[in-house]
């Protein structure tokens, strides 16, 4: 296998692009925060994708994370006093974050989430906008939203209820569980669980699949699956998007940030 690495010199050092042979590589690359995302990496993902998408040998992109803890833990805590405090930093980070999910959502080429380790929060959100998602078995998912008082955009949630149905996004969201590779994929959050030492042969197979299919036939059933998949016209999106600044306004998300911190429960209050 060739890997040629590209746009060192445009995005951060944390997200590694890489082209190996016919499939696109976007590796999220912070291992010491278990690859949690920060702002630089969410404004490096659309110009990830959109380098990828210019190469017409590119057939497929993997998503994937550094090491062997985590595929992608979350958001990143530390920046949250900075980038995720007060209505304007909220407002400027959700618009980099909801680009850079929308990007890979509704990218033309297929996609496959490679996940070793946890997938918590808006790393799970990564993956369920991926079209595959493929987990070793000591995987871990969770949103754990509740826990932290934060906002969970609603593109966010029609990921999750696409998915895992209405009813397992309730669970899931609700309750911010934390379930191995064996339940996720039994709440239809992944394809395919497989033992560590067979993931990236399990991965193999899903890349030589896809590559060797049409790539307009995939394209064109592709976009027309995510059209079905659409949000109504009846959704009020900027009263959703009300209800997750709110939730960053709120004492309960400066108690969260303080829990998180403290390494303590939080003591929520509904204010």
């Amino acid at each position: 296998m060739t890997a040629e690495r590209i746009l060192q010199d445009r995005i951060t050092e944390h997200l590694i692009v890489e082209k190996r042979d016919g499939a696109g590589w976007i590796t999220f690359n912070d291992p010491a925060r278990h690859n949690a995302v920060s702002y630089a990496m969410w404004e490096g993902i659309p110009l990830a994708l959109e380098a990828l998408a210019a190469d017409p040998r590119i057939r497929v992109v993997v998503l994937t994370g550094a090491g062997e803890r985590a595929f992608v833990s979350g958001a990143n805590i530390s920046q949250f006093d900075t980038l995720r405090s007060g209505e304007e930093a909220v407002q400027a980070y959700e618009k980099v974050a909801e680009a850079a999910q929308l990007a890979l959502y509704d990218y033309d080429k297929p996609t496959v989430a490679r996940i070793k380790g946890y997938c918590i929060g808006g790393g799970l959100n990564i993956a369920l906008c991926c079209d595959l998602r493929l987990a070793s078995e000591d995987s871990s998912f969770a949103i754990p939203a509740g826990k932290l008082g934060l906002g969970y955009r609603m593109t966010a949630i029609r990921n999750l209820v696409h998915a895992a149905g209405p009813a397992g996004a309730l669970e899931i969201f609700l309750t911010a569980a934390r379930y191995t590779a064996a339940e996720a994929e039994k709440r239809g959050l992944v394809h395919k669980v497989c033992a560590p030492g067979g993931l990236d042969a399990a991965l193999d197979e899903y890349v030589a699949q896809i590559s060797a299919n049409a790539p307009l036939t995939l394209r064109a059933g592709k976009k027309m699956i995510r059209a079905m998949q659409a949000l109504g016209p009846e959704v009020d999106m900027d009263a959703m998007t009300r209800l997750v600044l709110e939730c960053f306004e709120s004492n309960d998300y400066r108690e969260g940030k303080r829990a998180f911190a403290e390494k303590r429960t939080p003591v929520f209050t509904g204010t």
